[in-house]
């Protein structure tokens, strides 16, 4: 299978690059830079810290995208639906894991799923996906009464609040329940709050150091409690999911799809 890297500079775009060439039945065929970045010409291995893979990094993604078969993108919202576009004209494969979009923009991506396949997460990680199955299935086992808070913490350049992952797992959380996460979610508590409103989904964010994303989501009942934790180590494991959602998206019909498709969940 024939891969592009967007965003082929950035710290998730060099990790999407190793994990294509280290990866069996894939095959690195384009990198795509933003125009005026010091990595363009460059090649795409030297850039990751491999041996040349003979694919140099350019800014024009046409004529890359339409000799692809599938695109990976961790790049921004902006960035993204820009690339669907391209995906959808293409009818080739995008992995989205970028983080932040709105609805609008999600908007874009599903209609643009109409002739590309997307497969859109806000985590790549398999065991993360495992994880929100898991929050699903306690929350709608769980009486009502049981609280639900989700604590995430990651690096301190991380621009948006909460991950991406926080809020999957919310959906999941919610989804179990059987409610809507935006009538629920609480991300805000400052000064003289009330007691807490039954039925709300409470969401705290930590930012500090280098740490590359830990999440945990706590039910609180009267006299007990359950948490189920996941704590990433290596951002490979977003790479390396991303590469197996292309894969198995490649023989897949047009469509918008999400990580608990690729793994079957």
């Amino acid at each position: 299978m024939r891969l592009v890297v967007v965003g082929a500079d950035g710290r998730m775009g060099r990790m999407l690059i190793r994990a294509v060439a280290e990866s069996e039945g894939c095959t690195l065929s384009g990198a795509i830079e933003r125009e005026g970045s010091p990595a363009l010409g460059q090649d795409a291995g030297t850039l990751a810290g491999l041996q040349p893979l003979g694919v140099p990094v350019t800014d024009d993604p046409l004529p890359v995208f339409a000799a692809a078969e599938g695109v990976l993108d961790f790049t921004t919202p902006a960035a993204t639906t820009f690339f669907a576009e391209l995906a959808a004209q293409a009818r080739i494969v995008h992995v989205v894991g970028t983080t932040g979009l709105s609805e609008a923009d999600l908007g874009k991506l599903a209609a643009a799923a109409h002739h590309a396949r997307i497969v859109r997460s806000g985590n790549m990680s398999l065991g993360v996906n495992v994880l929100a199955d898991l929050v699903r299935k306690v929350a709608a086992a769980l009486d009502p009464s049981f609280d639900i808070e989700i604590v995430e913490m990651h690096h301190r350049m991380k621009v948006d609040a909460p991950s991406g992952t926080a809020l999957l797992l919310g959906e999941a959380a919610a989804e179990g329940r059987g409610v809507s996460l935006p009538e629920v979610r609480v991300s805000t508590r400052d000064g003289h709050t009330g007691a807490r409103r039954p039925g709300d989904i409470g969401f705290a964010t930590l930012r500090g150091g280098t740490v590359v994303g830990d999440h945990s989501v706590t039910f609180a009942g009267a006299g007990e409690r359950i948490t189920l934790s996941h704590h990433a180590e290596d951002r490979g494991i977003f790479a390396r999911g991303a590469v197996r959602a292309a894969q198995w998206a490649f023989p897949q019909a047009p469509g918008f799809y999400d990580m608990t498709d690729v793994l079957g969940l």
